[in-house]
């Protein structure tokens, strides 16, 4: 029966590709934070400020070529960052 793994070195272990999971790791982690706080839930921030610092500094030694991949998925996670901020803020 044939396998639906990619071969070795397909892109999906890349240190880009590694930046795009964790970017999709930082936008659930996101999601989950604004639900907790729209909720009236406290949320301790210090798990998606080390998270993001992690995604920064892997995303500052992928290849020059990956730079454009990786600003739109960086990107996209502005708008959620800008609403759980908002949410954040006293009334």
């Amino acid at each position: 029966m044939p396998r639906d793994d990619p071969p070795p070195n397909s892109g999906r272990d890349t240190p880009a590709a590694a930046v795009l999971a964790a970017a999709e790791t930082l936008d659930a982690m996101l999601s989950i934070a604004l639900g907790l706080v729209v909720a009236g839930r406290r949320v301790d921030l210090a798990g998606l400020e080390q998270e993001a610092a992690r995604l920064c500094a892997a995303a500052a030694i992928c290849p020059a070529e990956t730079v454009p991949q990786l600003r739109g998925a960086l990107a996209a996670l502005l708008p959620r960052l800008d609403t759980l901020s908002m949410a954040l803020r006293p009334d």
